[in-house]
């Protein structure tokens, strides 16, 4: 039995920085992700632009992910992928982890940082329009040039449907915004940018069905009813950001079930410790006062769990681990980043 002294689930953000820290706390690491990459919802949009994290010039999300990767790997944690955690027990002071692929880990903590857990596009409900999925109906935005001198109709009138339509506007030739409520809910400074450029943004309005080209390969105009009135929009690609279903899959045995909000692990707010002692969490998935939904609130999340899961194991550890400025474990690895 191979036991490790902190088990992250998920490797999203949460549990790359989690990770990171954990190694430079000493501590024998274990990742279990159940996507077959690392990053979590970073992914889901590669060429966006994240300007609010500290100390970070403006970066686009896939570079991001990748910085992320190589720091959680400095420390060398062991990593599992294309691995969902199915059940968590505990049999005497260990948890015992059990897994879709028949495995059992074993861990002396566990950090839970699954974020908003595994995420499924809200699909567009109408007969057919999964037959134009392969061709120019989308779900999420893998690379702007797809859309070079484009007409684009965005369904959607949250953050990531004024996000991608913002990203969109030095790309695509023309971009319509249609929305089912009376008011976009995103950022209004993203809003703003939209109507800046003239984008045509059409509220009470919902697809009503999708018209064919003459090869009956992708979609050629859009029929949406707005106001209880039919217009026709063409379109050479539709882009749907209706949000997720989430699935949160991770189960724990009734006698040490964490306390839960709605979809979320309520955790003591300063050591993001939930009910069951020596289980951890940080990130998107932990509900506390004042819980701060961005980066930066992540990855001091996973600082605070790192260190109390570390006090937990041992209780004579320092509360805090030393800076890396000081830190000698950084001693060879800073000598030879002056090298270069």
């Amino acid at each position: 039995m191979e036991l490790f002294d902190v088990t992250i689930i998920g490797g999203g953000p949460a549990g790359l920085y989690s990770a990171f820290y954990s190694g430079l706390r000493n501590l024998k690491t274990k990742i279990i992700e159940v996507q077959p990459v690392l990053g979590g919802k970073v992914n889901i949009y590669p060429e966006k632009v994240l300007w609010d994290v500290g100390g970070l010039p403006p970066i686009q999300a896939q570079y991001f992910v990748q910085n992320l990767i190589k720091q959680a790997n400095t420390f060398l944690p062991t990593i599992c992928l294309n691995t969902k955690v199915e059940q968590v027990e505990k049999q005497g002071d260990i948890f015992v982890i059990s897994t879709n692929q028949g495995e059992v880990h074993y861990s002396k903590t566990i950090i839970v940082a699954v974020g908003g857990g595994i995420l499924n596009p809200i699909k567009l409900e109408l007969e057919g329009a999964e037959k134009y999925e392969m061709t120019n109906l989308h779900y999420t935005i893998l690379g702007l040039e797809r859309f070079r001198d484009k007409k684009v109709l965005v369904s959607g009138g949250g953050n990531g449907a004024i996000d991608w339509a913002v990203e969109l506007l030095p790309v695509a030739k023309e971009v319509v915004v249609i929305y089912r409520k009376e008011q976009i809910t995103a950022h209004e400074s993203q809003v703003e940018k939209l109507k800046e450029h003239g984008v045509q943004i059409r509220l009470c309005a919902e697809i009503q069905s999708l018209v064919s080209n003459d090869n009956k390969t992708g979609i050629e105009q859009v029929i949406i009813s707005q106001h209880g009135v039919t217009h026709q929009l063409q379109a050479d690609d539709v882009l749907i950001s209706h949000g997720y279903n989430r699935e949160i899959s991770l189960s724990f045995d009734d006698d040490i079930q964490p306390v839960r909000k709605d979809d979320y692990y309520l955790v003591s707010q300063g050591q993001c410790s939930t009910s069951v002692p020596g289980v951890f969490g940080a990130g998107d998935i932990i509900s506390y006062d004042d819980k701060v939904n961005l980066l930066l609130g992540t990855f001091q999340d996973a600082v605070l769990a790192v260190n109390n899961a570390c006090r937990y194991i041992n209780p004579q550890a320092e509360k805090y681990a030393m800076v890396s400025s000081h830190n000698e474990k950084f001693n060879k690895k800073n000598k030879e980043l002056l090298k270069r």
